[in-house]
């Protein structure tokens, strides 16, 4: 407490207790106790940092407060797809707690009381502080009701004080963090000679001429990349691949569905409902206790009622409609009210933009439509001709633009649709798009209606569901090892086998499989037995709707990569080399580039590509070529490279001309612009730095 009491001395404030709420969305409420009872046993380190050992305790204590500010701000708890953000916010916060620290103490970094009460009530006040304490209506900080809080402090409750003194216990690292990357972000130096370099490459332009013979000219099958090859490459650079630990599965998903007989079972059940629903005396009260879905008591035009509904038009108060069955849910409905509304209709155009903006583009795009017209009247189908012929996102539904009420489309098309009768428009409708060729489908109407739903899912009944734990218990009573897992496959031909390579030990996902935490847990060792080996089949887990069964095909370990680990990567980097290989051996390196191409054959492009700078890259119509970019630059006009190597194919450049940078009129701007972006990358770069010298090791898997 002693920043409480330096408070205490320095303000003479009054004392108050308003700000109690706001003070527990930055610090939390109740912590964790250093007991933790969800797991047993004697092993409670849940990691390693720079040596030193996290406790789950301790791990627990900034969990739960991540979890209060998020229930704070959010108004409601985290869920489990949240809670994983959370764990992973919680473990960097201890990262860097614990590995930032030798190196302040280093370099002699420290935090006195003044700079402390200077962050909670001086003129640089944390910016977690300033945000509980301020007005959300007036977006403005009330300092007075932060020191009403603080004076009156020690009349909380026990739990209240307790957070206020964890949270204070963080305010010197935040500055200790402020000040250390300070420094290092202040070394950051651009000297003049970097900023004319940076200028000119930026600037200087050039037109270059291409040869150009994509790697996918060549059919992957028609190249063999060997084991040997793939190890050879992966030596060479092994330093840019550098890998975490990692262990892959197969799993093979027994899906939870409706069956026929369930579908039967909820449609029995909506056609009893349909009788009462008739005569039900409260029509709200019958949907509350019936349906899926709120009463909605809103009065609706034709165009926001269900397609079911709409094509029932005119509707009639008091009948029920339906059931129907769309997208896994039966539906009732009962029209309860009529009024007058906006007017509404429907329609089906085909629209005919000019190609410019000319007046004899534009007359050609209206005799163009009136063709159509003319077409349509002799007999052509509608919806045929705007598949054909239409410009805009309804040619695939034949032009039909559905139900829409007055004021959603342009004037002049509404003005030609509403109140018009049903059938074809004998003129093309010109509007701002173009020209409209326009059949109106539905009557114009003012009529709206309240409409009462009921909706029940078709859902799988608890029968549907322990059949297909059954069934996936007995797959899993089959699969013994690695080799008879697969076997489930080939037996069953209604069974897929999904392969997840190199999961990560946080990961919370499985390919499509959300929240399948128990999964990666037990590749990872976290299973009954405390170990899982390659080729161990998994017990049987239920994952949303389906249930699952696993392998375990292999294991990562942290380091430098594998073949194994990387072979579909490296096996398309190494069938490119070899591409490049054969493409560079065919194409020769005498004659102008014209005679190469030619002489290549049809596959080989050729191409010239205008204001090619150097500082980008990028090869306008090839993609990014750097190699090929820089070689060009390295050229003098008229003369042209070997082939070369480059990311999409093998390329041969040659420069026509280079308009060299006008000399840069401000550099010292461009020294900011270089700072401020190689700035903007320090923390980051900072961070990462630290903490691949902490030699982290995150066991978190054995207890989430």
């Amino acid at each position: 407490m002693a920043l409480i009491n330096t408070i205490r001395e320095k303000s003479g404030w009054a004392v108050g207790t308003v700000a109690i709420g706001m003070l527990l969305f930055i610090v939390g409420g109740d912590l964790v106790g250093g007991k933790n009872r969800l797991f047993g046993g004697n092993d409670s380190v849940v990691g390693e940092v720079a040596g030193q050992k996290v406790e789950l305790a301790d791990y627990n204590n900034a969990l739960e407060q991540a979890k209060q500010q998020f229930t704070a701000q959010q108004q409601r708890p985290p869920d489990d797809q949240a809670l994983g953000y959370l764990r992973d916010q919680a473990w960097n916060q201890t990262i860097y707690r614990l590995a930032f620290q030798p190196e302040w103490d280093k370099l002699g970094l420290a935090v006195s009381d003044d700079e402390l009460v200077d962050m909670v009530q001086g003129d640089n006040i944390n910016p977690g502080i300033k945000q509980a304490f301020t007005d959300p209506k007036t977006g403005q900080f009330d300092k007075a009701r932060l020191i009403e809080y603080l004076k009156n402090l020690d009349k909380l409750p026990p739990e209240s004080q307790a957070a206020w003194r964890n949270f204070e216990a963080n305010l010197p690292a935040d500055r200790l963090a402020n000040k250390y990357n300070s420094l290092l972000k202040n070394s950051v130096y651009v000297t003049t000679a970097e900023a004319k370099r940076f200028s000119d490459d930026q600037n200087t332009k050039a037109t270059v001429k291409y040869l150009f013979v994509p790697y996918a000219s060549i059919s992957d099958s028609a190249v063999k990349v060997t084991n040997e090859q793939l190890q050879a490459y992966l030596d060479k650079h092994k330093g840019q691949y550098k890998v975490e630990d990692g262990r892959s599965v197969e799993y093979i998903s027994v899906p939870v569905v409706a069956s026929k007989e369930d579908s039967t079972a909820v449609r029995s059940t909506i056609a009893t409902l349909a009788t009462q629903f008739a005569t039900a005396p409260a029509d709200s009260l019958f949907v509350k206790m019936n349906s899926e879905q709120p009463y909605n008591k809103a009065f609706r035009s034709p165009a926001d009622l269900p397609e079911q509904l709409r094509k029932q038009m005119p509707l009639a108060v008091g009948k029920v409609y339906g059931p129907y069955a769309e997208n896994g849910t039966y539906s009732l409905y009962k029209v309860t009210g009529e009024k007058e509304g906006p007017q509404s209709a429907r329609a089906s155009h085909i629209l005919i933009k000019p190609e410019a903006q000319t007046p004899q583009a534009k007359a050609a795009a209206k005799a163009k439509a009136q063709d159509l017209i003319n077409k349509i009247k002799a007999g052509a189908d509608f919806a045929a001709l705007a598949r054909q012929f239409g410009t805009d996102g309804t040619k695939e539904q034949g032009g039909d633009l559905g139900w829409f009420t007055k004021g959603r489309m342009v004037p002049e098309f509404e003005k030609a649709v509403l109140g018009a009768p049903v059938g074809l428009l004998s003129a093309p409708v010109e509007t701002s798009f173009g020209y409209h060729v326009i059949k109106v489908t539905a009557p114009t109407t003012t009529k709206t209606y309240q409409v009462a739903e009921v909706k029940k899912a078709i859902v799988p009944t608890d029968a549907t569901r322990e059949a297909a734990y059954a069934r996936a218990q007995q797959l899993k009573g089959q699969a013994t090892d690695l080799a008879s897992f697969r076997q489930l496959t080939t037996k069953d031909k209604t069974l897929q086998k999904q392969e997840a390579p190199n999961l990560d030990r946080n990961a919370r996902a499985v390919n499509n499989l959300q929240n399948a935490r128990e999964l990666v847990r037990w590749a990872y060792g976290a299973g009954p037995s405390g170990e899982t080996k390659i080729g161990d089949v998994s017990e049987v887990y239920e994952i949303g709707d389906q249930y699952v069964i696993a392998a375990l095909t292999g294991t990562q370990a942290k380091g430098e990569a594998t073949v194994a680990g990387l072979k579909p990567q490296l096996s398309a980097l190494v069938r490119n080399d070899l591409k490049a290989q054969q493409i560079m051996a065919k194409l020769g390196k005498t004659g102008a580039i014209e005679q190469l191409a030619t002489a290549y054959g049809p596959t080989a492009q050729l191409g010239t590509a205008e204001g090619v700078a150097l500082g980008t890259g990028t090869l306008p119509n090839v993609g990014f070529e750097p190699l090929a970019v820089g070689a060009a630059f390295g050229l003098k006009p008229g003369q042209h490279s070997a082939p070369l190597q480059g990311e999409q194919g093998v390329l041969v450049v040659e420069p026509v001309r280079v308009a060299p940078a006008a000399a840069a009129a401000d550099l010292k701007a461009v020294r900011q612009q270089l700072a401020q972006q190689r700035g903007s990358r320090q923390d980051g770069l900072i961070y990462e730095a630290i903490k691949a010298h902490a030699n982290v090791k995150d066991n978190r898997s054995k207890f989430f």
